[in-house]
């Protein structure tokens, strides 16, 4: 059937009196009067041959062609309702879908979402932060920001940050603090990542410290313990630097490490939209911006 002898208002009639399984819901919700959206659904019976509703004592149900032609029109209706919503003040709006890690997401993105904003009036950015484990696909993310090396399968993976690991804690631990091996007196609080503590031991050139405190599923969390003074955490600098710089947090020792870096990943399968290469070209300019900052 040419789209130009699409019968729509008759579709549109069928879709609302299905939707409804009432006719009288259906004639109110189009304005349009009972007799008028009869006479469109007759048309529509008329033209593909078929009977689309039994016609009951109260109200009508779907014969089985009315139930096979009314998901595809409902879904169909519903897409281009919300193409049209995306046009406000006179632009197309895109929606952009982003899984952040919570770490990179209150301690360096949040603080600079107003930026992008602005930058990117038309792009409708949707966060939602994860523990590092992501599915993009199953959560229905175009974009996702991670920690890790990058290797991560199927996945198109651009670096974004380079952070260094280095001993956190509360000022009233940190001044009993003097050198590396002061930590063997305290709790060394830790992440899923088992080898954090012995790989900084190593750089720091002491013995393994026996790591047996609480374990923590967020970097987040293990700040916040840090801070109530439940021990000394191993974090990443430049995603604490407002706790370090109101005195929140202390950093004891100079020394840090390197323990992977943050992505921005999408799936190989699905080409990278208009808007995702816009969120992407800002972040990347945005980090280097206050890397250059930081020098």
């Amino acid at each position: 059937m040419l789209r130009s002898a699409l019968p729509l208002n008759a579709l549109r009639a069928f879709e609302a009196a299905a939707r409804h399984l009432n006719f009288t819901r259906a004639a109110l919700e189009l304005h349009i009067s009972q007799a008028a959206l009869s006479h469109q659904i007759r048309v529509l019976e008329s033209r593909l041959q078929v009977v689309l509703f039994h016609r009951l004592a109260r109200g009508v149900a779907l014969t089985d062609e009315g139930a096979a032609l009314y998901p595809m029109l409902n879904e169909s209706f519903d897409r281009i309702a919300a193409t049209l919503d995306r046009f406000t003040d006179g632009r197309y709006r895109e929606t952009l879908n982003v899984g952040v890690v919570g770490t990179f997401a209150i301690g360096w993105l949040l603080p600079r979402l107003a930026q992008f904003g602005a930058a990117h009036p038309a792009i409708d950015l949707r966060l939602q932060t994860h523990n590092n484990r992501v599915d993009l696909a199953g959560e229905g993310l175009e974009l996702t920001i991670r920690f890790g090396e990058g290797d991560w399968p199927g996945q198109h993976s651009t670096p974004v940050m380079a952070v260094r690991f280095a001993p956190l804690c509360a000022p009233a631990l940190a001044r009993t603090l003097h050198r590396p091996e002061d930590l063997a007196a305290h709790t060394l609080l830790r992440t899923y990542r088992q080898d954090e503590w012995s790989r900084w031991c190593a750089a720091a050139g002491i013995a393994p410290l026996d790591a047996r405190g609480p374990v923590f599923d967020t970097s987040l969390a293990m700040a916040a313990a840090a801070t109530a003074g439940a021990g000394v955490a191993l974090l990443p600098v430049e995603l604490f630097q407002q706790a370090l710089d109101s005195g929140q947090l202390v950093r004891p020792f100079d020394l840090h490490i390197a323990l992977g870096r943050y992505w921005l990943t999408r799936l190989r399968s699905r080409p990278e939209s208009p808007a995702a290469q816009q969120f992407r070209r800002w972040l990347e300019q945005r980090v280097a911006q206050d890397a250059a900052a930081a020098d």
